[in-house]
């Protein structure tokens, strides 16, 4: 569903990611952890076109990505769950589900408020569908941000970091909706330094630290039986 073949990515003189090799199948959950500025959140972004690499290649869904024009076509692919909720403040909840279906996947206004309201009822808000952003709480904003992206019925869903901004008392609430959708047939690709989410609901796991993929495998291979001794260090850190 997802690869990457050799992928460079250089911001000025900083090489933040160096000859990215990936491959992730369809219906895969793939969690990526790793120290801060390893290059994880790059290469997600990579996924979708919201960061080009500056060589390599990105195939999703058998199309080349790197190649120009291709973008509304992983528009169409793949959505994509941000650290910060991104949402429309003007907009109610049920403005900023429908925006996406009427105006990329030209739903009718019925047909687009079916999918949010099936949606919020997945992420347990259906009755906040008239209320603004600005009066839900953190982890009720990442709920609507993830109920968003699953109304654009896309393949993948990408999540970058997706409970780092929240309290800790809710951080748990976007993760259940996750661990929810895990039993879904969506490819997922998350960032995150929840280990006991990783460790539940992930296929595979990747280490990836200084720009490049250390490690892969299992989630009992990782928490059990890390190799690299930079895997060894940073599971170290976190789990104790």
């Amino acid at each position: 569903m997802i690869r990457l073949s050799h992928i460079h990515k250089s911001f000025g003189h900083n090489e933040v990611l160096k000859d990215v090799n990936l491959v992730v199948q369809e219906g895969e959950k793939l969690v990526i952890i790793g120290p801060s500025g390893s290059g994880k959140s790059t290469t997600v972004r990579c996924m979708n076109g919201l960061e080009m690499p500056t060589s390599g290649q990105v195939f999703i869904d058998g199309v080349e990505l790197t190649k120009k024009n291709r973008i509304q076509l992983v528009r169409s692919t793949s959505s994509m769950v941000f650290q910060q909720f991104n949402l429309y403040p003007h907009l109610t909840v049920l403005g900023n589900l429908t925006l996406a279906p009427i105006k990329l996947f030209h739903k009718s206004k019925r047909e687009a408020e079916e999918l949010a309201y099936n949606y919020l009822a997945v992420v347990g808000l259906t009755e906040k569908a008239h209320a603004y952003p600005a009066t839900l709480s953190g982890g009720q904003q990442q709920r609507v941000a993830i109920a968003r992206a699953l109304c654009s019925q896309t393949k993948i869903i990408l999540f970058d970091e997706p409970t780092s901004a929240l309290d800790p008392e809710t951080v748990q609430e976007v993760l259940n909706v996750m661990i929810k959708l895990a039993d879904e047939s969506i490819t997922m690709v998350i960032v995150t330094h929840e280990m006991g989410f990783a460790r539940e609901v992930a296929d595979r796991v990747i280490f990836m630290a200084d720009g490049m993929i250390l490690e892969e495998g299992t989630p009992e291979h990782f928490f059990v039986n890390p190799i690299h001794e930079r895997t060894k260090q940073f599971l170290g850190k976190i789990l104790h």
